[in-house]
C-alpha cells in the first residue's frame, strides 16, 4: 500500500510542485491540508481547495485554528506587550508554530506515515515546521521536496507543465502573508538595509481622513469592547477594531532581526489592530499596575517573544511564563482612547477603577498628601547613603 503523506499546503507554486512530486515520484497518497489562523477569505480557502483537487490529492481539508491561535498565543503577546526588537508584533512567527501544530494533529488523526512542507532552506519556516514536527511526532518522516532539491521556481514550473499542469506562476512583485495578527510584505526593498517600500506594496491602502477618536474596553487584559459595542469573542473584537483602523494606514513598518538560521534580515509589515492593541493595552498597564510587576513583565515577555520566533513553544517555561503574563492582567479592567489620523494613532489616555495614579495620593509636581518635606529629607539621606560611602572610599580614583 502506499504511504499517506499530509502536506501543509498553501495553493502557491512550492506546495503545488510537492503535490505532484509526491504522487508521482514518491508514489504517496497525499493529503492536503491548509491552516487558517485569520488571514483567508472563505472565496480564498474554496479556491485553494479546487486546486488541490484538481492536482490530485486524495482529499484536502481546511482547518480553523483562529480561536485556538488566540487562545493559545495572541492573549499572551498582548498581556506582554510584546513586539519582536521594539518594532514587529509577530504576525507570521507565531502563527508558523500553530500552523504547524494542527498540521501534526491532522496527521495523526489520519495514521498517516510522513508530513511533508513547501519551505526553502534560506528561512525561519523551515526550522519552525520542523522543529514542532519532530517534537509533537518523531516517528513520522519529515519530507521537504524544495529544501532538499534545491529548486528554482523555473524548475518547478517545468515540471509542473510536464505533468499537465498550467497556470500563472508569475510570482507577485510583492510576498503577502495575512493573518489575524498582522500582514507581512516582503519585496526587493527588503533585501537590502536601505530600501524602502513604497506605498503600493502595502495590501491595505489609506482611503479614510481626518481624524477619529475611538474607544477599546479591556477586561483582564482582553479587548472585549470597541466604540460601545461588546464581544463575546476578542477575535471578532480585534477584526472589528482591525476594519475601522486600517484604513487609516496605521501600523505600518519595517522589522529588523535575527533569523534563527543567523543571519540578519529585514521584513514589512501592517498591523493596524496589533499594534494599537499592544499600545493601548501598554498604557493601561503603566497606570494600573506597580512598577515591578511593569518590570519583570517586560522581562519575560521579551523572552517569551523571542522563543516563540523561534518555534519553541513547546518549551515548558512557556506554559511558566504565560501563567506569570496571565496574573499580572487581573487589574488590567478599563477603556483606553485612542485618535486614528492618517498613517499614525496616538494613545491619548485611560479610565480604569484600578488606576493608581489617582489624586487623592497627590498630584505628581504640584503637591502630596502621604509626607511632608521632612520625611523626604530623611529618605534621601538613607537612600543615598550606600553611594555617598562608595564614593568617599574612593574619592582618590
Amino acid at each position: 500500500m502506499s504511504k499517506k503523506v499530509v502536506l501543509a499546503y498553501s495553493g502557491g507554486l512550492d506546495t503545488s510542485y510537492c503535490v505532484k512530486y509526491l504522487t508521482n515520484e514518491l508514489k504517496m497518497e497525499v493529503y492536503s491540508a491548509i491552516v487558517n489562523t485569520g488571514g483567508f477569505s472563505e472565496e480564498e480557502l474554496k479556491e485553494i481547495e479546487s486546486n488541490a483537487i484538481k492536482l490530485g490529492v486524495v482529499s484536502h481539508t481546511t482547518i480553523d485554528a483562529t480561536d485556538s491561535y488566540y487562545q493559545n498565543c495572541i492573549k499572551y503577546l498582548i498581556f506582554g506587550d510584546i513586539l519582536k526588537n521594539n518594532t514587529y508584533p509577530l504576525s507570521v512567527s507565531a502563527e508558523r508554530v500553530f500552523q504547524a501544530v494542527e498540521i501534526i494533529k491532522y496527521a495523526k488523526s489520519l495514521s498517516a506515515e510522513a508530513i511533508a512542507h513547501g519551505s526553502t532552506g534560506a528561512g525561519n519556516d523551515q526550522v519552525r515546521f520542523d522543529l514542532i514536527f519532530q517534537i509533537m511526532a518523531p516517528d513520522i518522516e519529515i519530507i521537504t521536496p524544495i529544501r532538499d532539491q534545491k529548486l528554482s521556481r523555473e524548475a518547478e514550473v517545468e515540471y509542473l507543465a510536464a505533468n499537465g499542469v498550467e497556470r500563472d506562476w508569475t510570482k507577485s512583485k510583492y510576498s503577502i502573508n495575512k493573518g489575524l495578527w498582522g500582514t507581512s510584505v516582503g519585496g526587493v526593498e527588503t533585501l537590502t538595509s536601505d530600501g524602502v517600500l513604497p506605498e503600493e506594496a502595502y495590501p491595505t491602502q489609506l482611503t479614510a481622513s481626518g481624524e477619529k477618536v475611538i474607544e477599546l474596553s479591556f477586561e483582564k487584559g482582553e479587548l472585549i469592547g470597541l466604540e460601545g459595542e461588546t464581544f463575546e469573542n476578542p477575535v471578532k473584537a480585534i477584526q472589528a477594531l482591525e476594519e475601522l483602523a486600517s484604513g487609516y494606514a496605521v501600523g505600518r513598518d519595517v522589522h529588523v532581526g535575527d533569523t534563527i538560521i543567523g543571519i540578519k534580515g529585514r521584513v514589512g509589515f501592517e498591523a493596524a489592530a496589533p499594534l494599537i492593541i499592544i499600545k493601548a493595552h501598554h498604557l493601561l498597564g503603566k497606570h494600573v499596575q506597580t512598577k515591578w510587576q511593569l518590570y519583570w513583565k517586560e522581562q519575560l515577555a521579551n523572552w517569551y517573544g523571542m522563543m516563540l520566533h523561534e518555534g519553541q513553544y513547546l518549551d515548558p517555561v512557556m506554559r511558566n511564563i504565560e501563567k506569570f503574563l496571565e496574573d499580572t492582567q487581573q487589574n488590567m479592567t478599563g477603556k483606553v482612547k485612542v485618535k486614528l489620523s492618517p498613517y499614525k494613532f496616538d494613545v491619548l489616555g485611560i479610565e480604569s477603577p484600578y488606576d493608581l495614579m489617582s489624586a487623592k495620593f497627590g498630584s505628581y509636581g504640584e503637591m502630596n498628601l502621604a509626607w511632608s518635606g521632612e520625611d523626604v529629607k530623611g529618605f534621601t539621606k538613607i537612600i543615598s547613603n550606600q553611594i555617598k560611602i562608595y564614593h568617599q572610599v574612593n574619592s582618590d580614583k
